[in-house]
């Protein structure tokens, strides 16, 4: 399955390389989401709850647009259909779904944090902090990233996938917003950075296991109908 899973991710970052479409469009989503929450708090800065609330929606909001183009190419262009017919453990395409999908969200983030730094964050980041949140965002990614390609899989069979996406999505999600938001919290204290909650920490890596346990149960069922 390893051969199948690199040749299928190879594919999707290859294309997105060649014709950059989903990580530019989530990445301006994302820093205009930023500039209306801006001038819509009506705060210079913001900090704590707010600060990792922001951070989490705006991350969330940005992500739907990655789900909702994930399989669209294979669909139109018959590489759904030719996954389908090979002699490979479909198990494949979900692993590389999810590890592009992932890579989206990674890139979106280069973006999306110092962008939300400049923005709206006060104080800034310390060094310790920001090595902090990047390891949440990188538990919060996974699960995003199983969740959406089980979404992405079901929404591209209809002619409303666009609806479909967030419809689905948003609500499995909220865990993942709930524990992030709520773990990234004490990086945001306006005393200082503080330490990681272990709990919510806990949280989000059982997410993870769980929803990609049930998508790996679940996706030979999905792409067959």
């Amino acid at each position: 399955m390893g051969a199948a899973v690199n040749a299928l991710l190879r594919k999707d970052l290859r294309l997105e390389l060649r014709a950059p479409q989903v990580v530019p469009a989530m990445a301006i989503f994302a820093v205009m989401t930023l500039v209306v929450f801006h001038f819509a708090l009506q705060r210079r800065a913001v900090a704590g709850e707010l600060a990792a609330g922001v951070l989490c929606v705006t991350l969330l909001f940005a992500a739907m647009l990655g789900v909702s183009r994930l399989f669209v190419a294979d669909r139109e262009e018959g590489g759904l259909d030719a996954v389908l017919l090979a002699p490979v453990d479909r198990t494949a395409l979900l692993v590389a779904k999810a590890l592009a999908l992932f890579a989206f969200l990674a890139l979106l983030e280069v973006v999306l944090v110092p962008a939300f730094v400049v923005l709206l964050l006060e104080p800034a980041l310390a060094a310790g902090a920001l090595a902090r949140l990047v390891l949440l965002l990188a538990l919060a990614d996974a699960g995003i990233a199983v969740v959406g390609t089980l979404v992405g899989a079901i929404a591209v069979e209809t002619r409303a996938r666009d609806l479909l996406v967030p419809l689905l999505a948003l609500p499995l999600l909220l865990p993942v917003v709930i524990g992030l938001a709520r773990a990234a919290t004490p990086l945001f204290l306006p005393a200082g950075a503080g330490e990681l909650p272990v709990r919510w920490l806990a949280v989000l890596g059982l997410y993870d296991l769980i929803f990609g346990l049930v998508a790996y149960a679940l996706f030979d069922f999905l792409v067959e109908d």
